[in-house]
């Protein structure tokens, strides 16, 4: 039966998937193909090595290279990866936050070419560096210098390219990192007024036109299960920033206040275990940011089922995709007004999550905002301590996760039953992009790279926009990783806290498990004549560093002295710490998909190293086949996001310490 004609449709959400591997020829063909399919807007997800400023010939970049998004190293391969995609009428996403200038100069370069006016171009750049230094650790840049070029960005943007959204503040990753409804909102708003006031202070937007600045701020969240919540979060959500625009701003344009607001819903929420569950969980999730009309998201972007498992093969993103329309096209839900207007339910915990979000505003305000916040570790320490506190109550079973800590007798799973349920990346992708971009650069005009990269330096040195550098060097050829180190030898680099001291004992200490695991590690460190030292590390690039927080965390609980140095080591710096820190232990985690690669060239390292007592264990998403590759290269255990009880990890971590020593040989000898 169709919708009545007398009631006004909404309009859909732009329907994503988030996409991107191998190669810009490879993506490009899977984004036709999905484009084909119905999707409305595109949604980028760039290599690691792209996403930190790397080429793929660098050194850091080994065993990343195309693995959880696309490599973009050149204008080449911008080109390659929009062949056949008019840029003046798509709605592309781009999920890069340190090279974000880069890479719309390098967007802008190639509509360029197309002969598309800049005035069409639509789109997203995420851009948030607040929260990598929080949460996802593909940062580049010291705060400052970060924060420049946002906002030279913004500045650019909104005359060059006004229907282009400079900015994505993006409070998925806070959430993923531990972050409580109210603490989601209030740093996500804090990192907004960083960022806004900003702009507003560089004095390159006339203050008449700062209302069309703040109507092209936009944010990015994330969805979790507790669909109530989530949506009262986003009624509060658009509720605050109305208040701040209008109140801090003055923004009288309400077009100009709204919030305007894409999602991704929670991808580490989803299990290894039964991952058939995932489903539903992704449909209610999507469920939390488009049923309340006046708090709907304007762009959705869903994971596969199966990406606790790996990434995701075509016909699973189309899965998802499908999710999406049956609720868009099948459904009435788009045929009403607000469902919840009135509800003095969902006003009273709208309300609630408003008072606790200003609240913690006030808080890092105090503290001198949201870069200040960063810098002193404040916002990291709080992450990490909801985050351990969350964990606490899944062991215990406080929260319950189906197929995982509740409901686990099942049946085998015919959508995994003799088949490889993930997308794999041949190995020679990796060698193909060394010898392109090599290839590239002896290819272009040397004298025009080197003239454009000194403009870009010249200009880093005085107070000058970036953009327009920034577009000259990418019709230049410069690569990404020339454009990035250039800016390196002005700005230098930087290393977020990692908030893992300023975590907490809780009550679990207390608990017998905790006890009895912190009385072998004593007892163990008695018998060796030292306390028993683990060191974490975060080989490669991947930057989600909360596995390996609440590790280091769990470790020095139980009674562990922990040397954790944070994110993006290469096998070499790990092999060193180890030896210099003369740890018992060394724990690996790895979530890009480039274990392979780096977690033996550390066990290797180490051996070369002449230390052959320390056993290496690894945790991260690692598919049942790698395990035995890992195992036969020298790892001596292997965990993944099934083994979440992590005191039964450490007392296992103790078990291979006491074995590597010969404590337990000893013991049986005697």
């Amino acid at each position: 039966m169709p919708y009545p004609t007398d009631r006004e449709r909404d309009r859909p959400w732009v329907i994503r998937t988030y996409a991107g591997h191998s190669s810009a020829t490879a993506s490009n063909a899977l984004y036709r193909r999905n484009l084909a399919k119905g999707q409305t807007g595109l949604s980028v997800a760039f290599d690691l090595p792209t996403q930190t400023g790397y080429d793929p010939d660098d050194e850091l970049a080994r065993g990343e290279v195309g693995k959880v998004g696309v490599p973009v190293a050149h204008l080449g391969d911008m080109r390659a990866l929009f062949d056949g995609i008019p840029l003046a009428d798509a709605n592309t996403s781009m999920t890069i936050n340190a090279p974000a200038m880069w890479l719309l100069a390098l967007y802008v370069a190639v509509a360029d070419e197309q002969g598309a006016d800049r005035a069409r171009l639509a789109g997203t750049t995420q851009n948030d560096i607040v929260k990598e230094y929080l949460s996802r650790g593909t940062y580049v840049f010291p705060p400052a210098p970060s924060m420049r070029l946002i906002t030279d960005m913004i500045a650019w943007s909104y005359t060059n390219v006004p229907r282009w959204n400079p900015i994505n503040i993006c409070s998925y990753h806070l959430q993923e990192a531990g972050a409580t409804p109210e603490q989601e909102l209030a740093y996500a708003l804090s990192t907004a007024v960083a960022v806004l006031d900003s702009v507003r202070d560089s004095g390159q937007v006339p203050p008449e036109e700062f209302g069309i600045v703040v109507g092209r701020i936009s944010f990015f969240v994330n969805a979790g299960l507790r669909f109530v919540e989530e949506m009262c979060k986003m009624r509060a959500f658009a509720r605050l920033w109305d208040e701040i625009t209008r109140e801090r701003y003055g923004v009288t344009d309400a077009k100009a206040r709204r919030l305007r607001y894409g999602v991704q819903v929670n991808s580490l929420g989803l299990t290894e275990a039964q991952p058939e569950n995932n489903v539903q969980r992704i449909v209610l999730e999507m469920l939390a940011v488009t049923m309340s009309r006046d708090a709907r998201a304007r762009a959705v972007q869903l994971p596969a089922w199966n990406e606790a498992l790996g990434l995701p093969r075509p016909w699973d993103q189309q899965w998802a995709l499908r999710m999406q329309q049956v609720l868009a096209y099948e459904t009435d839900l788009l045929e009403y007004e607000d469902l919840f207007a009135g509800s003095h339910v969902v006003e009273a915990k709208v309300a609630e999550l408003v008072a606790g979000a200003r609240a913690e505003i006030d808080r890092v305000q105090e503290l001198g905002g949201a870069v200040a916040a960063v810098e002193s570790g404040y916002m990291k320490g709080q992450l990490v301590r909801s985050l351990a506190a969350r964990r606490r109550r899944m062991e215990a079973g406080d929260d319950v996760v189906v197929g995982l800590n509740r409901f686990t007798t099942t049946e085998p799973s015919p959508l995994q039953d003799g088949v490889r349920a993930i997308e794999t990346i041949d190995p020679a992708v990796e060698a193909d992009a060394v010898a392109a971009v090599r290839a590239w650069r002896a290819g272009r005009d040397p004298a025009a790279v080197e003239a454009a990269l000194d403009e870009l330096r010249a200009a880093a040195k005085t107070d000058a926009n970036l953009m327009e550098a920034s577009v000259v060097c990418a019709k230049a050829g410069v690569t990404t990783g020339e454009w990035t180190g250039a800016l390196r030898e002005v700005f230098g680099e930087f290393r977020a806290p990692t908030g893992v001291g300023a975590a907490v004992l809780s009550g679990a200490e207390t608990a017998t498990e905790i006890a009895a695991v912190r009385e072998r590690v004593r007892a163990t460190g008695e018998q060796l004549g030292e306390r028993l030292r683990m060191l974490v590390g975060k080989p490669g690039l991947d930057g989600h560093s909360n596995g390996a927080e609440q590790v280091a965390v769990r470790a020095r609980d139980v009674g562990f002295e922990v040397v954790y140095q944070g994110i993006r080591l290469t096998p070499a710096q790990i092999v060193a710490a180890a030896v210099q820190e003369g740890v018992h232990v060394v724990g690996l985690s790895v979530l890009s998909g480039s274990h392979l690669e780096v977690v033996p060239a550390v066990v290797e390292g180490l051996r070369a190293a002449g230390v052959d007592d320390v056993p290496v264990v690894v945790g991260g998403i690692i598919p049942p086949d790698d395990e035995a590759v890992l195992r036969e290269r020298g790892v001596a255990a292997v965990f993944t996001p099934k083994d979440y009880r992590m005191t039964d990890m450490m007392d296992e971590i103790v078990t291979l310490v006491r074995a590597a020593q010969g404590l337990d040989a000893a013991r049986r000898a005697g």
